[in-house]
């Protein structure tokens, strides 16, 4: 049979002893089969789809190939972007013709036209691909829009109703205006401090929430674009926006001191909407005086507080034509925030799904409880009718009194403490009395399983009846970044594990990442940086991730010293709560965005800010070892340590030497990368200065254990590579001694828990990591688990927080160990896989897919009776993998029913470097491989 004849029946008969297509010729009709079976989805700029508001001067490109061929690869790429659909069709790139290049890359491929891109400039774009065997497909038309790239592009000035930030009220401001003649096409760009919610022609714009997302305001303020072309007509038109207090002007007293913030000012707009006609003239509609101002329903607005409405203040049509707004004041022109104005070119939050209560309880008369079963971030929607005047009080937390009464103490602690009279995530709803209401709040967002509603009409103390699950419906909401992973196993524990650090996670993330959705909603460094590979793992975060990291950057001090929430409020961090456990975020963060994605744009944008703060730590070390005479330098300590450990203290020293360690050779690699050898040579050669000093104060050789010999400082030697690769074997037996000692239990906190599992299992002690995540009893996940909770908490008993997302790497080290994808750190953004699954403890499957930059990744396994492995891979076209069976001798590894030796796409069949296992290269594809299990 000819290799050509082999390529058209491919699906049908398996491929023995093929030769590399690279080495074969192709006759039209095989490169017309093959055409049929490549495809390119999934066109994308700056990781959105079809996005408007873009600021990048040179955007980054990105597709997926698909082919139904095995070790499918691009060999080149030409893109074409053309100022109109109608020059794309006609295959013009006007304003890029890239031409053909000849490159595997699929992803972060920039703009590259002469011409530099004008504000509001509609790009179209395609991309035509050549595969390895000549077939060619092209993926459909894309498009993106430049936002308003300068200053002088904006013809508005910022309005606000008033001055005072005493005010409570939240203002609504409109403008009326004419069209004349056919509309083309209409672009809305806005500011609305701080959150915002426009309106055309009585309609709301857009699904989004809490736009724009919470920065710095005095270093960056973040504007929207949005398409309103239906919803614009000929003739009068009105535009209508009402603003939110959001973290413009937090007006609570807490422990973050945000009312005090350098930015703090009165709600306040910008706004430009571009009205393109059909004879190409352009007209433009503006914020500035002309615009008209009056006080909400919406009487009170905060960021922790809650909200209040008052329904009988609402004014019909204040936001459509033809609405007499003479009795408004002029909107008054007011300063512009501090901050650089820039586009939100990210995943924004959105409704995510809508909860029917599973229980409602009234356990003092006139007091209900509505159960959502869940613990989630969002609002509560209200359905009631009433007389005018009654008033509706929700308030909202995650656990009840025995009474059966909602329990906010410990979400509430850090704002009541400033104030017992300060409302918490409460909001107050007044019925103006016309038939059946409807009513959520709009600018705030709480962290809750229950809500608490009680309902009291005028001139009365008691509710008007008994509420049903009917009356209540839950908004669950956050930034809408797309799903990218899912995992399962044959424990069901396991499941409920993942499920609750997914739930946690998407509830913790409002246009950066946060701690908790109730307490803080901070964006705590340390949080994010160990949260950040389960996030990846689970979604398409690296817009989000992006934005909070240039946040960080603004934050960052000419000294190089990073607060340890970002934003902050200017002061609030700088002391308490940063340290290099926490600040290495900004390094740490980006680096994962590097191997996940392949996409190193953050690290090249901050690498003057990395050499500043790992020279700031240096200026920090001290000298002297916490067992010798004064002659150790570079240990470090400073700051916060392994938050919420269970019961053993790790020395705050051996945590935050590791992470200076770390960040010294991150800046090393990252010079390397740049080309920058002397950089590279000096934070290499620090990097070993402080592995030296860290192995001298803390390493005992007697005993080959460090620091106390709690799991999070043998944990840190070995995840960090601070130990000697000749001392690695007795600090692993230690670890696993120190596990023993537990009853196979954690004994850790925020950092151990990420450092011990990922030591244990890069060590070959898989087993080890397995038993500790799969514990039922307390401390563990497991524990939480089985008592009910449906999301992670911050400490390993029940008190403080019901939703914390930091202690949830057990989730990606689930994918990564149990299911086996890992990232392969030569080959970043998944250009080479690593499929390494580990058959432990009673586990018979597990299986996990990713929707890497390249596409959908899988592995998905089992053990069947008989103590045959069968492991299912799936890799993405234009990408190989790595295979590790737990099989013991390659001769009897088996794909598709016949030896994996012979079969086509695998290039390599060896023994591992691993006792007991068996190393496969392959192309892309899906293989199905199978082999008797070594134990």
């Amino acid at each position: 049979m000819t290799r050509q004849r082999r390529i058209t029946r491919r699906r049908l008969i398996a491929a023995a002893g093929a030769l590399p297509l690279a080495m074969t010729a192709m006759t039209n009709t095989d490169a017309s089969s093959a055409a049929e079976d490549l495809a390119v989805r999934n066109p994308r700029c700056e990781y959105l789809t079809d996005p408007l508001g873009i600021d990048a001067a040179r955007p980054r490109l990105s597709w997926t190939l698909e082919s139904g061929r095995r070790g499918v690869k691009q060999a080149a790429y030409r893109v074409l972007v053309a100022s109109t659909p109608e020059r794309l069709r006609a295959g013009e790139g006007d304003l890029w013709d890239s031409g053909r290049v000849a490159s595997d890359d699929t992803a972060q491929v920039r703009y590259g036209g002469t011409a530099p891109l004008a504000s509001g400039q509609a790009c179209h774009w395609k991309v035509r691909v050549w595969d390895d065997t000549g077939a060619t497909a092209e993926c459909a038309p894309a498009r993106w829009e430049m936002g308003l790239l300068a200053p002088g592009d904006w013809h508005g000035t910022w309005i606000a109703r008033t001055t005072d930030t005493a005010v409570e009220a939240v203002p609504l401001l409109r403008r009326g205006f004419a069209l004349d003649g056919k509309i083309k096409s209409a672009r809305l760009y806005a500011s609305g401090l701080g959150f915002h919610e426009l309106r055309v022609n009585g309609r709301k714009v857009g699904d989004s929430r809490l736009d724009p997302a919470w920065t710095r305001y005095d270093r960056r303020v973040l504007y929207v674009a949005h398409d309103v072309t239906k919803l614009l007509k000929r003739g009068e038109n009105a535009l209508g926006v009402m603003l939110g207090n959001g973290w413009y002007n937090v007006q609570a007293k807490a422990a973050w001191d945000f009312d005090r913030a350098p930015w703090r000012a009165t709600p306040r707009l910008l706004l430009e909407l571009r009205v393109t006609m059909e004879d190409g003239s352009v007209v433009t509609v503006a914020s500035d005086e002309r615009w008209k101002t009056a006080d909400s329903p919406i009487t009170f607005s905060g960021i922790y507080g809650g909200e209040d409405y008052d329904a009988r203040r609402e004014q019909s049509g204040w936001d459509a034509p033809g609405f007499d707004d003479s009795g408004w004041q002029a909107a008054l022109v007011v300063d512009a925030p501090k901050g650089k104005l820039a586009a939100q070119a990210m995943h924004p939050v959105r409704t995510d799904r809508v909860i029917k209560p599973v229980k409602v309880t009234e356990p003092e008369p006139g007091v209900f409880v509505f159960d959502a079963g869940e613990n989630v971030t969002g609002n509560a929607r209200l359905r009631l009718s009433g007389p005018a005047g009654t008033r509706v009080t929700m308030r909202y937390g995650e656990r009840l009194h025995p009474s059966g009464r909602l329990d906010q103490k410990d979400i509430a602690v850090h704002v009541l403490r400033y104030g017992a009279d300060q409302p918490f995530q409460t909001d107050h709803y007044i019925l103006k009395g016309q038939g059946t209401e409807e009513w959520e709040s709009r600018f705030n967002y709480n962290g809750f399983r229950y809500v608490e509603v009680t309902v009291v009409e005028p001139g009365s103390t008691r509710a008007p009846g008994k509420l049903t699950a009917a009356n209540l419906t839950v908004n669950y909401f956050h930034s809408d970044v797309p799903e990218a992973g899912a995992f399962a196993c044959s424990n069901p524990l396991l499941n409920r594990i993942w499920e609750n650090g997914r739930r946690s996670y998407l509830g913790n993330l409002f246009g950066l990442p946060t701690d908790c959705p109730h307490r803080e909603k901070n964006g705590w460094t340390g949080d994010a940086h160990v949260a950040c590979e389960q996030g990846l793992f689970y979604n398409d975060g690296i817009t989000v991730y992006e934005k909070w990291i240039r946040d960080v950057g603004d934050e960052q001090r000419p000294s190089g010293a990073i607060p340890g929430i970002v934003p902050t409020n200017g002061e609030w961090g700088y002391a308490f709560g940063a340290g290099p456990a926490w600040d290495s975020a900004f390094l740490i963060v980006p680096w994962h965005l590097y191997e996940y994605y392949g996409d190193d744009t953050a690290l090249r944008a901050h690498y003057e800010g990395y050499k500043r703060y790992v020279d700031y730590l240096t200026t920090r070390a001290t000298h002297g070892s916490p067992k010798e005479s004064p002659t150790t330098t570079h240990l470090v300590k400073f700051g916060l340590g392994d938050w919420s450990f269970w019961k053993t203290e790790t020395p705050v020293e051996v945590t935050d030497t590791g992470y200076y360690y770390h960040d010294a050779r991150l800046v090393a690699r990252v010079a390397r990368m740049l080309g920058k050898d002397d950089d590279a040579k000096k934070y290499d050669a620090l990097a070993d200065t402080i592995r030296a000093a860290f192995n001298k104060a803390f390493f005992d050789p007697g005993t080959g254990s460090y620091g106390n010999g709690s799991q999070t400082s043998l944990g840190c030697a070995l995840y960090q590579g601070l130990a000697e690769p000749e001392n690695e074997p007795r600090v692993v037996d230690n670890l696993v001694a120190a596990i023993e000692k537990t009853d196979r239990h954690l004994d850790f906190g925020l950092l151990g828990s990420k450092y011990v599992l990922n030591a244990l299992s890069d060590h070959g002690r898989a087993d080890v990591a397995y038993a500790m995540a799969a514990q039922k009893t307390q401390p563990s996940w497991g524990w939480w688990a089985e008592q009910g909770m449906t999301t992670l908490l911050e400490r390993w008993t029940l008190d403080d927080s019901h939703n914390h997302t930091f202690l949830g790497d057990v989730n990606a080290w689930m994918v990564k160990t149990l299911a086996g994808i890992r990232p392969d750190p030569s080959a970043p953004g998944f250009r080479n896989v690593r499929i390494e699954p580990n058959v432990v403890g009673d586990l018979t499957a597990a299986r996990a897919s990713y929707d890497s930059v390249r596409g959908r990744i899988v592995s998905d396994w089992k053990v069947e009776k008989d103590g045959t492995f069968r492991l299912t891979v799936t890799v993405p076209a234009n990408a190989t993998a790595s295979v590790t069976l737990p099989v013991a001798d390659p001769s009897t590894v088996r794909e598709g029913g016949k030896s994996a030796v012979a079969a086509e796409g695998v290039r390599d069949v060896r023994p591992s470097e691993v006792r007991g296992k068996t190393l496969l290269s392959v192309g892309s594809g899906t293989y199905r491989f199978s082999g008797p299990l070594a134990r």
